[in-house]
């Protein structure tokens, strides 16, 4: 695990996922949302994420929401 979370982002509470009635899986990454997994997809994440510690859960989800950031997050400048 050190070697994936070099900057140990993962400890703190970056990731976080919402159930749905309708059985979709929100992905929150700093309670934005990023990533909305249906169907089979949402299954094998809670079956993924079942009995494992919190790091290893944060973990599962920023692999599942892969690369999302492109450089563009940055706040504009007021002029």
């Amino acid at each position: 695990m050190n070697n994936i979370d070099k900057r140990n982002r993962l400890s703190e509470e970056v990731f976080t996922y919402r159930s749905t009635k309708d059985n979709k899986i929100l992905i929150y990454w700093k309670g934005k949302q990023v990533t909305v997994l249906t169907g089979k997809a949402s299954e094998t994440f809670l079956k993924s994420i079942e009995g494992k510690d919190h790091l290893e859960t944060q973990l599962v989800m920023a692999k599942l929401t892969g690369n999302f950031k492109r450089g563009n997050e940055k706040n504009a400048k007021s002029k």
